[in-house]
This record gives structure tokens, C-alpha cells and sequence, in this order.
């Protein structure tokens, strides 16, 4: 097995506070935290593809701001 190349977000203001990712050799992804580099968490591209998705949709976006989430559905939000 190779080492894995660790990449974090240009938008992570520094090395500590950050996400890191990386694809494993078998194809799965690996995501760390700066501040717990040990506990390293397994997902496939699919699962990733999808969370991606959902946080560009804003479904995640209550998580980081006092906000609650906008629950009506696209042909209600006309």
C-alpha cells in the first residue's frame, strides 16, 4: 500500500481546524482531522459524491449557521 497524498481545502484558513482527504489504493476515500490525524474515516466515492452534492444543495448549510434548514420542496419554493 502506498502512502496516502492528504489534500485539505484551499478554503481551510490554516493546518489546524482542517479536513484532510485522500483516495486509498482499493479506490476508497479516507477523510482525517487535522486535530486527530489517527481517527481516519472510510467512504466510498459514491457516498462522497452524494454528501457533496447535498452540502452544494445547501441540506447541510443549518449545520454551520443559525439558520434552519429549507424543508419545502422545489415546486413549493416557487
Amino acid at each position: 500500500m502506498s502512502a496516502l497524498q492528504w489534500q485539505k481545502s484551499s478554503f481551510s484558513p490554516n493546518a489546524n481546524g482542517c479536513v484532510y482527504i485522500a483516495t486509498a489504493d482499493d479506490g476508497t476515500i479516507k477523510l482525517r482531522e487535522s486535530d486527530d490525524p489517527d481517527t481516519i474515516v472510510t467512504t466510498s466515492p459514491e457516498k462522497l459524491r452524494a454528501f457533496i452534492l447535498g452540502v452544494k444543495a445547501g441540506e447541510f448549510d443549518h449545520f454551520v449557521t443559525d439558520t434552519a434548514p429549507d424543508t419545502a420542496s422545489p415546486e413549493q419554493a416557487s
